[in-house]
């Protein structure tokens, strides 16, 4: 093994133990015997080193985080996640608990949404203001909670395909203006902007697989031009539109090469003018430039360090690190990239 393999154990070794120990406020979890560790290790640098060989890898291991469960700190099914300003993460499982965590996965504190029988939300992201915009998916509504988890707003809830209804939401993000624009799929798959007086002010989009409609718009997002990017996630693709819905761009085919996408539920940007995409399905997280031209993947399918099963997440720190959401294996990993 080189001298960069050999750094590579020795970090990844030392972030797993770390990773291990027990977070506060929860009871000590049994440690790993040091004989898995060092397989988990020796595993992570054989896929990095195969990938890096490939020309297809991106990315370094950094920490791994969570266990499942459904008490404080503990993961079940995570299916969204927002990052603010100070760092911290907010994480909304499939027990409808949005959890707040530190960077290196600390548990901070955590709230509920008022009733979740019908299913949990599958959006989160954080305004302007720092406030946690949820996407209520099955009770067709937007709720705006402060940090801490008061509940200070709800948009919606009537269920319906008139402006102002909404189908089964996923998404909620702001403009630098302050209007919201909210992602729906189901029977009307489409995006509606309401502006910061609360008045809906448009829609577009449509069930389809044309340019401008969706199947299953997951994920929105908008950058420093006020583009909104849509993970248009049934058709494994990438759409762009200006803030009166207006398409700008679209790309992706579906598949599993580099350059492809399957299943893409989320993306985030790094300043750089590059995107980093989440697929759910392929089951990795994919590096692009603006115009949808592939940098490189990261992750595959599987459960140890570096591995992914069903990611539904991702979000960028102050740091540069990509946090990614392991759904399936009920976690959070740390990436540099």
């Amino acid at each position: 093994m080189d001298s960069c393999g050999r750094t590579l154990v020795r970090h990844v070794e030392r972030r797993i133990i770390q990773a291990g120990r027990p977070m506060r406020n929860r009871p000590e979890a049994p440690r790993r015997p040091f004989g898995r560790l060092l397989c988990g290790v020796a595993l992570v640098c054989l896929l990095v080193t195969g990938c890096r060989e490939s020309g297809n890898s991106i990315g370094r291991l950094d920490i791994v985080w969570g266990r499942r469960g459904i008490s404080d700190g503990r993961l079940q099914k995570p299916r969204a996640m927002a990052i603010d300003d100070a760092d911290q993460l907010y994480i909304v499982d499939m027990t409808a608990r949005i959890q707040v965590f530190t960077a290196d996965g600390q548990f901070s504190h955590s709230w509920q949404t008022p009733v979740h029988e019908n299913g949990r939300p599958t959006g989160l992201s954080i305004d302007r203001q720092g406030r946690v915009l949820v996407a209520d998916t099955h009770y067709f509504q937007v709720l705006i909670y402060s940090p801490t988890g008061e509940l200070l707003q709800r948009i919606g809830g009537t269920k319906g395909n008139a402006l102002g209804e909404f189908g089964l939401v996923t998404d909620v993000v702001e403009d630098v203006k302050g209007n919201l624009y909210v992602s729906e799929y189901g029977e009307y798959d489409r995006i509606q902007k309401i502006a910061p007086d609360g008045t809906f002010v448009m829609q577009w989009g449509g069930h389809g697989s044309e340019p401008g409609q969706f199947v299953r718009p997951q994920h929105l997002a908008i950058d420093k031009e006020d583009h909104i990017w849509v993970c248009d996630a049934c058709n494994h693709r990438i759409q762009v539109f200006d803030t009166e819905g207006t398409l700008l761009s679209i790309w992706g085919t579906a598949g599993s090469e580099p350059g492809q996408l399957y299943y893409p539920y989320d993306l985030v940007f790094d300043g750089r003018d590059n995107v980093y995409i989440c697929e759910y399905g392929n089951h990795r997280v994919q590096k692009f430039t603006r115009n949808g031209q592939s940098l490189g993947c990261w992750g595959h399918e599987g459960r140890g360090p570096g591995e992914l099963h069903n990611p539904w997440a991702l979000v960028r720190d102050s740091k540069g690190r990509i946090h990614v959401l392991d759904t399936n294996n009920h976690r959070v990993q740390r990436v540099v990239m």
